[in-house]
């Protein structure tokens, strides 16, 4: 073996390893997802005393799990609608339940009134009645080992079955990341393959242009880290204040409800050779185009809002494809006395970013109400 064998072997030892591991944290966290959400269907339908927490059982269900991340109620809520939606999964699930490796788990659920064995019945019944419906789509377990949970949650948003086994099967061949899904739903990938005379041409000409995913993609997927129970300060350093108010801005941000889709938190970039981190990385699926934000605990000053532009025109330069629109950005700043928003758009006409975004994007009266309610809670 030469050096540059020994090199090789390595490098390829390493890469099909830390896949292998990914993919088998992806699976257990999809798994745990989907019976979560099987779990409270199931008790919304039959649990005993289900009438006392009616439409306030996700709440509930979220203040006594606070203490395991992830768990947010609007997380919860996402849980059952995975379930709903991908009801057949159950019969890779229930499989599952019964390897050796769920040895704590059934231990667990023997010691309640529903036994693993009454869960694998119920799944099992479920997962038969799918097969004589004709279910369509990708099987199960390939669903399960090839999609991560950030993916399946775009995919949910699809009403339409046929729409959603496309996707599934496009994204499965492309190994796309979960970007890469949302661009190309958002493109109308679907709608633009009905119309087109020559699908397979048009199908081999988005694969080739399409961004494959990879282990980075993954291991920085927010539900991933969430699974593991790591935590943002483990990968950036932010006081206790501007953590917790980047937390709740998160939540409000999606609360909103205006098309934001969570990209990313603390998005490391490099520029010059140096690394620069975003606080928070949106897209916008009716404004097709990022949305980065930054917070700054201390008062406002021109550096801060330089610094969002330099990230804005790396995002035009490095980031945008060709269908996106201009990115933008919002600037919050506060100290004890002052809040402040501005909008940063790296040059953008005036015109342009007051017809077209301002009238999508949450306001600034809102933002600021939100920041100083924030501070007001912790009293600072």
């Amino acid at each position: 073996m030469k050096f540059k064998q020994l090199v090789d072997i390595i490098n390829k030892t390493h890469f099909s390893l830390q896949q292998r591991a990914v993919s088998a944290v992806n699976r257990n966290l999809t798994v745990r997802n989907w019976l979560i959400g099987f779990y409270i269907a199931e008790f919304e339908q039959k649990g005993e005393d289900r009438a006392k927490y009616g439409e306030k059982l996700l709440e509930r269900i979220a203040e006594e799990t606070k203490n395991i991340k992830g768990l947010s109620h609007r997380n919860l809520k996402l849980f059952r609608q995975f379930y709903f939606t991908y009801p057949q999964i159950g019969q890779t699930v229930s499989a599952q339940l019964q390897a050796s490796d769920f040895k704590v788990l059934r231990e667990l659920f023997e010691k309640t009134e529903n036994s693993i064995q009454q869960i694998g019945q119920t799944l099992s019944a479920q997962s038969q009645l799918l097969e004589n419906k004709g279910t369509i789509g990708v099987q199960p377990s390939e669903l399960i080992g090839r999609l991560s949970f950030s993916q399946f949650t775009e995919l949910i948003r699809l009403d339409d079955p046929l729409k959603r086994a496309f996707y599934e099967i496009e994204g499965i061949k492309g190994n796309w990341s979960v970007r890469e899904l949302k661009r190309q739903i958002t493109s109308l990938y679907f709608e633009r393959s009905g119309l087109s005379k020559d699908k397979a041409k048009l199908s081999q000409y988005i694969q080739n242009r399409a961004i494959a995913l990879s282990p980075k993609d993954v291991v920085q997927d927010p539900f991933f880290f969430e699974f593991l129970g790591l935590k943002d300060k483990d990968i950036i350093k932010e006081n206790d204040l501007e953590q917790a108010l980047l937390n709740n801005l998160q939540e409000f941000i999606l609360e909103l409800g205006h098309g934001f889709c969570f990209e990313a938190r603390q998005k490391r970039i490099t520029i010059g050779g140096e690394y620069f981190f975003i606080d928070l990385v949106f897209y916008h699926r009716t404004l097709k185009c990022h949305v980065l934000i930054e917070l700054k605990v201390e008062e406002f000053n021109h550096v801060n809002l330089g610094q969002l532009n330099t990230y804005l025109n790396y995002y035009k330069k490095n980031e945008m494809q060709a269908d996106d629109n201009l990115p933008v950005g919002i600037l919050l700043c506060t100290d004890k006395n002052q809040s402040l928003v501005e909008y940063a758009t790296a040059g953008m006409d005036n015109n342009l970013f007051i017809s077209k975004y301002q009238v999508v994007l949450p306001a600034k009266e809102d933002l600021q109400r939100f920041i100083e309610d924030e501070i007001a809670k912790r009293n600072v």
